[in-house]
């Protein structure tokens, strides 16, 4: 079965460090390009950062400079670390392929920035 698992969600105060991790599943990590994506109450989803199989990054002006996307293909797994943390980032944050897949969407791992 083919799924994807978020973790590394918290509560942390303005400022605060957290780092995600996505664990992925069956055949669709190796050669796909994996992105983070957060909801926030009462928004759409916005991709926050992506990355290709080769390592290749791109981030939301939102996050840039503060938010790092890495991945592991030996692992199957794709982290997000996030620095900085503002009250702004407080959403859901999910993993998916880019673009995303609708079958992939997980339950995703809260993130609540306290200021």
């Amino acid at each position: 079965q083919v799924q994807l698992v978020e973790s590394g969600g918290g509560l942390v105060q303005a400022g605060g460090s957290l780092t995600l991790s996505c664990a992925a599943s069956g055949s669709i990590f190796s050669r796909n390009v994996m992105g983070w994506y957060r909801q926030a109450p009462g928004k759409q989803r916005e991709l926050v950062a992506a990355i290709t199989s080769g390592g290749s990054t791109n981030y939301a002006d939102s996050v840039k400079g503060r938010f790092t996307i890495s991945r592991d293909n030996a692992k199957n797994i794709v982290y997000l670390r996030m620095n900085s943390l503002k009250p702004e980032d407080t959403a859901v944050y999910y993993c998916n392929t880019r673009p995303a897949a609708g079958f992939l969407w997980g339950q995703g791992t809260q993130v609540t920035v306290s200021s």
